[in-house]
C-alpha cells in the first residue's frame, strides 16, 4: 500500500491491552503496530461479513470428527456432493484415537458457505470445526475458450 492511501488515526487503549498489542506485533513479525492492527481488522471484517453479507468469499472449513461414528462419513460425503460448486476441494488426514482432520476449500456466497458449514458441524461425531472466509475470491477454475454451445446455431450449417 502506498503512503498516499494511508490515513492516520489514534486510539486510547488500557495499558495492558497496549502491552498485548506490542507482544503480538513482535511475535507475529509485523514491522509496526499499524500493520498488525490492519491485519486484525481485515480478519474481523471478513468474519463479520461472513455472517451478515452474501458477498462471494473464499476460505476453508476445517473439522475434526470421530470416523467410527456410524454413517458420519457417508453424510459428510453426500453433503459435499450436493454442494460440489461451493466445496472446491477436500482433504482428510487420520489422527490418533479414531479421529479425522478434514479441510474443505470453499467459495461462494458467504451465507451459503456458512449454512453448509453449519450443517456439517451439526452431524453427530463432529468434535470441532472452524469456518474461515476471506473477502478475496479465487480466479475461475475452468474457463472455456470456445463459444457457449447453447448459444450456437443448430441450423446444420
Amino acid at each position: 500500500m502506498s503512503q498516499s492511501n494511508l490515513v492516520r488515526t489514534s486510539a486510547s487503549l488500557p495499558a495492558n491491552v497496549l502491552e498485548d498489542l506490542e507482544q503480538l506485533t513482535a511475535a507475529r513479525g509485523f514491522k509496526n503496530r499499524s500493520a498488525l492492527l490492519a491485519d486484525l481488522i481485515r480478519k474481523e471484517s471478513a468474519s463479520f461479513k461472513q455472517n451478515f453479507t452474501n458477498d462471494i468469499m473464499a476460505g476453508t472449513f476445517t473439522l475434526v470428527y470421530n470416523h467410527t461414528v456410524p454413517g458420519l462419513q457417508q453424510k459428510l460425503n453426500q453433503l459435499k456432493h450436493q454442494h460440489v460448486a461451493e466445496i472446491i476441494s477436500s482433504t482428510q488426514i487420520q489422527l490418533m484415537d479414531q479421529h479425522t482432520l478434514e479441510v474443505n476449500l470453499m467459495q461462494g456466497p458467504a451465507q451459503e458457505l456458512k449454512r453448509i458449514s453449519d450443517e456439517m458441524q451439526a452431524f453427530r461425531g463432529v468434535k470441532n470445526s472452524n469456518l474461515y472466509l476471506t473477502h478475496s475470491a479465487l480466479p475461475p477454475i475452468y474457463t472455456s475458450s470456445s463459444p457457449d454451445k447453447d448459444s450456437q446455431s443448430t441450423t446444420g450449417e
